[in-house]
């Protein structure tokens, strides 16, 4: 077997238990050191971030840890799914979160999240701080700048008459920055493509009206979880003035990302890095904040 074009990162299956049900989750890892727990966006899974772990000045000091969220990617859904309607709530993506972070004994790993990913970090913060070491938001905000909350408006997501993959990218092809590389903006929407029927659907309902922060007092404790943020300023459905908007809240890390859009990490993962790495510098040594 030749290796030379073999990237380092190594995939594997591992079993999941969800409310007594058994999940087979797929993820991905590749580094050694302080466990990062990578956490994909709405419809999509942990392609998006390929390149982080190939990217040895973040590998050489953290363990990248990238799952695919059940129904999603690689990763199959409960047995009996057939049964239900796939609806992603903020209790059910938490108590996924911590039953993989307890599947593979992490203990305080840093827990980055993009989009709903970039939401569930604040929830988990909230809820259990003591649960991790720190969480890094992506396109983090308290809503999703919708003021409806009518789920019917996502129905299109999933009809037997419009392509379900093609929608759901569709949907989403005008939040990345228009200078972002071609290669890595269609990469991006071939994520959403392939998505399963009606997962796209079924994590909206998160995004837009389960995961609403709005009417929560946002009473993080940052000796406990520190909390970084990093918006990128063309995405129109989570603004970094949402983000912003929670670093004056909280007094947190928060920058701005120019050139970039709501899928940093895989948009354009070159840009991307130049905001990553000096948050990950913080955590790695304190000292150097």
């Amino acid at each position: 077997m030749k290796l030379e074009h073999v990237e380092p990162a190594e995939g594997r299956y591992v079993l999941v238990n969800l409310d007594g049900r058994p999940c087979r989750v797929y993820f991905e890892h590749a580094g050694h050191g302080i466990a990062l727990l990578c956490l994909h966006t709405a419809g999509s899974d942990g392609r998006q971030y390929r390149d982080l772990l190939n990217d040895t000045g973040v590998t050489d000091r953290f363990q990248v840890i990238v799952p695919d969220m059940p129904w999603h990617g690689k990763s199959s859904p409960p047995a009996g799914w057939q049964e239900q309607t796939y609806t992603l709530t903020t209790d059910g993506y938490l108590a996924f979160v911590l039953a993989f972070m307890d599947a593979l004994a992490l203990d305080q790993p840093v827990v980055m999240g993009c989009s709903i990913g970039g939401r569930v970090v604040l929830h988990l913060a909230l809820r259990y701080p003591q649960r991790a070491r720190a969480v890094i938001g992506l396109q983090s905000g308290l809503h999703a700048g919708r003021d409806t909350n009518d789920p019917s408006q996502m129905d299109y997501l999933h009809r037997y008459d419009i392509h379900g993959g093609e929608a759901s990218a569709a949907a989403v092809s005008g939040l990345m920055a228009p200078d972002s590389p071609a290669d890595d903006r269609w990469e991006t929407l071939w994520h959403y493509a392939s998505g399963g029927p009606g997962v796209f659907r079924g994590d909206l309902h998160y995004y837009f009206i389960d995961g609403d922060l709005r009417n929560q007092a946002l009473t993080i404790d940052q000796n406990r979880c520190a909390v970084y943020l990093l918006s990128g300023e063309y995405d129109y459905s989570a603004p970094p003035e949402g983000a912003a908007e929670i670093a004056d809240r909280i007094g947190c890390y928060f920058v701005r990302m120019e050139g970039l859009g709501h899928f940093p990490m895989s948009e354009h993962p070159a840009r991307f890095r130049r905001y990553l790495l000096p948050v990950l510098d913080r955590i790695a040594d304190p000292s150097s904040a």
